[in-house]
């Protein structure tokens, strides 16, 4: 297929609207494992299953730890398909300033609790 020059292909019908690579298998079931207790991706989980967004600061200020990247990136290692929403933030020192809200679909609470007998 030629295309003008610096232009990219139009999608084809088997290509999506982005280009994705499409798949003949199913998904992989949603089967998280969940954190030890009292640790802080335990303490992050129980935020973000109760709907909230949670961004440095109010993490900070709930659990006296500035760690919430890495604690993200433990539950998502663990399974816990966790959200970020970047936002612009600039400031007059960083004008290109993004920061991160993190936030966990309802979906995924209600599977986790169903699959936990309801609790957590």
């Amino acid at each position: 297929m030629t295309t003008p020059k610096g232009k990219a292909p139009a999608p084809t019908k088997t290509q999506g609207a982005h280009g994705e690579q499409l798949s003949f298998l199913p998904p992989a079931p949603f089967c998280p494992t969940w954190p030890k207790r009292g640790t802080l991706a335990d303490r992050a989980l129980g935020m973000l299953m109760d709907g909230r967004l949670i961004d440095h600061p109010e993490f900070e200020n709930s659990t006296q730890s500035w760690r919430l990247g890495a604690v993200i990136f433990t539950l998502r290692t663990l399974g816990w398909p966790v959200e970020t929403i970047e936002v612009p933030s600039p400031t007059e020192h960083s004008p290109d300033r993004v920061i991160a809200l993190y936030r966990l679909d309802g979906k995924y609470t209600a599977q986790a609790l169903a699959q936990n007998g309801g609790a957590y």
